[in-house]
């Protein structure tokens, strides 16, 4: 088959696949006429699609930007310039070689021993202590992190690695972390020295070489939005009437009527409303619990709208859709913190804490306090497996506090 031919093959393959997409056409066009473009700079080359590496797509991007460079006299805004040329690539590239990026190769010794590491040790975190992928997934990062930061000093073994090494990687991650942060990367740390040692990959156990600095219950005072903001940021998405205004208008009204967490709406699938019933099931993805709510008429109403108007037609059953192609279902709760903010923007909404999912969380427990809802029934709404994680929104109620005040006596003023 000659290269002309072939190159049909594979444009024919990706031209289909974003039509089963439901591309938008400018985007087919573009995309298409970029992969082109990166097949006739593969064939000069005389490299195969199916072995096409990272490599050969900077040598392509080279290329265009000195073409670009002698047509308009100035470099392109490198990028939005670069995402654009990459996109329609790293799209067949994914249809032909099943994935994208590659998995690096590793070569060195140092990046042998860390992948043979990082494999074994989710191995047993899975299968001996059963972590959910979420908690192996941090945990094998952070031994990852480490192992790349040792950099050419493991050289084929651990054995060497001192407590020197274990407090200076600490401290270079101390710089850029919080306390509360780093107190988790110093558990995972723990973890991870203990198992090198089990393992007789470390002559010692350094896991008690690592400090981590205190955290202390109820410090601080959680952010919220207040009431009136609540109410602003809901009127300003209630006016945006395109589908991604409908579907910000639900998503929001679940976060504010709830107090839901952003990843329990990302879960949310089209079976766990009960429309007969006008019940909402709300899986905690935190905590395991399994909660079923009323399903009131302003939120019901909201999601009706986006259900009939607003969401695309597809075989998810997840109920929120990402509103342009590929139409997928949002990857975790994360994704929702700059949609939030977006509106959070527009409306003029500005607050000193967080402005993402997390902060509706916390006005909905204030509102709640302010009511004189019991404790048991906030922590109930919300999913709280503890009583204690219900009473950090105490502090939150602070002009309630300030109402019961006890008046300091005079002779201790003096």
């Amino acid at each position: 088959m000659s290269d002309y031919s072939r190159h049909e093959e594979w444009l024919a393959k990706l031209r289909n696949h974003m039509e089963t997409e439901r591309y938008a056409a400018t985007t087919m066009s573009r995309r298409m006429c970029t992969a082109g473009h990166f097949l006739v700079s593969l064939a000069k080359q005389h490299v195969e699609l199916v072995d096409a590496c990272p490599l050969h797509i900077e040598h392509y991007l080279r290329q265009v930007r000195q073409t670009y460079r002698r047509r308009h006299g100035h470099s392109p805004g490198y990028e939005s310039w670069r995402r654009l040329q990459t996109d329609g690539i790293h799209m067949l590239l994914r249809l032909v070689q099943g994935r994208w990026p590659p998995i690096p190769v590793a070569v060195t010794p140092a990046e042998i021993l860390e992948k043979e590491v990082c494999e074994a040790y989710s191995e047993w975190l899975t299968s001996v202590c059963g972590r959910s992928w979420g908690t192996v997934s941090g945990r094998v990062g952070e031994a990852r992190r480490f192992l790349n930061w040792l950099g050419a000093q493991t050289r084929e073994t651990l054995a060497t690695l001192a407590r020197v090494d274990v407090e200076d990687y600490m401290k270079d991650r101390a710089h850029l972390l919080c306390r509360s942060s780093l107190r988790g990367v110093a558990g995972d740390m723990r973890g991870f020295l203990r198992w090198l040692h089990m393992t007789e990959r470390t002559v010692h156990d350094l896991s008690s070489t690592v400090i981590a600095p205190p955290v202390y219950a109820f410090e601080g005072l959680p952010s919220a939005v207040g009431a009136e903001d609540v109410k602003k940021i809901i009127a300003v998405t209630q006016k945006d009437c395109t589908p991604k205004g409908i579907r910000d208008y639900a998503i929001l009204m679940l976060l504010s009527t709830y107090g839901v967490r952003a990843g329990e709406i990302t879960m949310l699938r089209l079976d766990d409303v009960d429309w007969r019933n006008e019940i909402i099931r709300i899986r905690h993805n935190k905590t395991g619990a399994t909660s079923y709510l009323p399903l009131l008429p302003e939120v019901g109403e909201a999601m009706l709208q986006y259900l009939q108007k607003s969401r695309p037609k597809t075989a998810f059953r997840e109920v929120f859709i990402r509103c342009c192609a590929p139409y997928r279902p949002f990857k975790g709760g994360s994704n929702l913190g700059r949609l939030v903010r977006r509106w959070f923007e527009d409306a003029g909404v500005k607050t000193k804490g967080k402005h993402g999912p997390h902060a509706f969380r916390h006005a909905r427990a204030v509102g709640m306090l302010r009511a004189a809802v019991p404790l048991k029934e906030i922590g109930d709404l919300l999913g709280h497996r503890s009583a204690d994680s219900t009473l950090v929104y105490l502090k939150l109620a602070i002009e309630d506090l300030r109402a019961v005040a006890v008046e300091i006596p005079t002779e201790v003023r003096a």
